[in-house]
C-alpha cells in the first residue's frame, strides 16, 4: 500500500505537473555558462596536458596516470562549480541531461558552447607551452607532438601505433567502445546525481568511472567520451585528427542520449508535485488518514472552532415578550 500522505492545502491538493526543466535554477545562465567554461577547461588542461607530458614526465609508469588525471580533473571541478551548472563539462553529459529533463534544450545548446570555448582555451594553452626546440630533439613538429593527444582510430589508434601497424582497432570498434562506454558514463552521472539516489559525494563517484573508462577506451581511441574535448585536442594536432574527429562527436553523443532514454523508461520522472513514481495517492490512504487525523490536527481543528464560536459577554441580551392571559384581556388580575 502506498505511503504517501494526502495534501495539507489546497494548493497543495492541485495535480501541478512537474518536471526538472521547470524548476528554476539557482544560478543564472551567465553563471552556470561560466562553471561549465570552467570546469571543460580544467578537464582538458589536466588530462590532456598530462597525455602529453606523460612520457617525459616519468608518470606514465603503468599508463593509470592519465586516466586518473582526467577524473581527478573532474572531480574537483565537479565538487567546485557542481552546484552552479550540474558540472557536465562534456556535452554528452548535457544532451543526455536534456533528455532525462535535468536542464533545458536551449541550455544545452549554450553548454555546449561554453564547453567548446573552455576546452579549446585549454588546449590552445597548452599547444602554446610547447618549447620551440622540441621540433629539433624529436625531428617532427609541434603538431605532430600534439596529435598524441587526439583521438583517433584505424592507424592512428594507440593500438596500432604499440604494434607498428601489425594489428589495429577499425571505425566499427571505435564507435562500438565510445558509445557503449559514454553510454555507461552519462548513466552512472544520472543515477548519481537522482533525488532518489543515496549517494553523499556524486563527483567521487563521477570521477573514478571516468577514469576506469578512460582506461578501458584508451588502447582503442585515445579515450575521448567528451566531444569537446576531442574537437579541441583535433584543432591543433595534424590533419588526420580533425578529419576524425566526427567520430567522436557522433559515438559519444548517441552514448549519452541512450543511456538517458533507458534511465527515463527505468526510472520515469515524478509527475504529481511531491511525488515519486514508486508511490502514488490512493483512495484508501486518504480515507484512512482522514477518518483517523493526528492529535496535532484535531487539536488545531477544535482551537479553530472553538474562536468561531462567540462567549457570553459577546451575545446580546435577547427580550422575552409576555403573553397575555386570557384574565388579563377581561381585566382581571392573575391569579397566583
Amino acid at each position: 500500500m502506498s505511503t504517501t500522505l494526502p495534501p495539507e492545502s489546497d494548493a497543495e491538493a492541485s495535480a501541478v505537473l512537474i518536471d526538472e526543466v521547470a524548476v528554476e535554477p539557482g544560478y543564472s545562465l551567465f553563471a552556470r555558462v561560466g562553471a561549465e567554461v570552467f570546469g571543460t577547461f580544467v578537464l582538458v588542461l589536466v588530462g590532456v596536458g598530462t597525455a602529453l607530458w606523460s612520457a617525459v614526465s616519468g608518470v606514465a609508469g603503468s599508463g593509470l596516470a592519465v586516466p586518473l588525471g582526467f577524473g581527478i580533473a573532474v572531480l574537483g571541478a565537479a565538487s567546485a562549480v557542481g552546484h552552479v551548472s550540474g558540472g557536465h563539462f562534456n556535452p554528452a553529459v548535457s544532451l543526455g541531461a536534456a533528455i532525462g529533463r535535468r536542464i533545458g534544450w536551449l541550455d544545452m545548446l549554450v553548454y555546449w558552447l561554453a564547453q567548446i570555448v573552455g576546452g579549446t582555451a585549454a588546449a590552445a594553452l597548452l599547444f602554446f607551452l610547447i618549447p620551440s626546440g622540441l621540433a629539433d630533439i624529436t625531428g617532427s613538429s609541434n603538431r605532430a607532438w600534439f596529435s598524441s593527444t587526439s583521438n583517433g582510430f584505424g592507424d592512428h589508434s594507440p593500438f596500432s601505433t604499440a604494434a607498428q601497424g601489425a594489428a589495429t582497432f577499425g571505425l566499427g570498434a571505435a564507435i562500438i567502445i565510445e558509445v557503449v562506454a559514454t553510454a555507461v558514463f552519462v548513466g552512472v552521472i544520472l543515477g548519481v546525481t537522482d533525488k532518489r539516489a543515496n549517494v553523499t559525494n556524486a563527483p567521487v563517484a563521477i570521477g573514478f568511472t571516468l577514469s576506469a573508462l578512460i582506461a578501458l577506451t584508451v588502447p582503442f581511441t585515445n579515450g575521448s567520451l567528451n566531444p569537446a574535448r576531442s574537437l579541441a585536442t583535433a584543432l591543433f594536432s595534424e590533419g588526420w585528427a580533425i578529419q576524425q574527429v566526427w567520430v567522436f562527436w557522433l559515438a559519444p553523443l548517441l552514448g549519452g542520449a541512450i543511456a538517458a532514454l533507458v534511465y527515463r523508461l527505468v526510472t520515469p520522472v515524478p509527475v504529481i508535485a511531491g511525488e515519486w513514481p514508486e508511490t502514488e495517492i490512493t483512495e484508501e490512504v486518504v480515507l484512512a488518514e482522514e477518518s483517523d487525523p493526528e492529535p496535532d490536527a484535531l487539536d488545531a481543528l477544535l482551537a479553530r472552532q472553538a474562536a468561531a464560536v462567540p462567549t457570553t459577554e459577546e451575545t446580546p441580551e435577547v427580550e422575552t415578550p409576555e403573553v397575555e392571559t386570557p384574565e388579563q384581556r377581561d381585566g382581571e388580575a392573575p391569579r397566583a
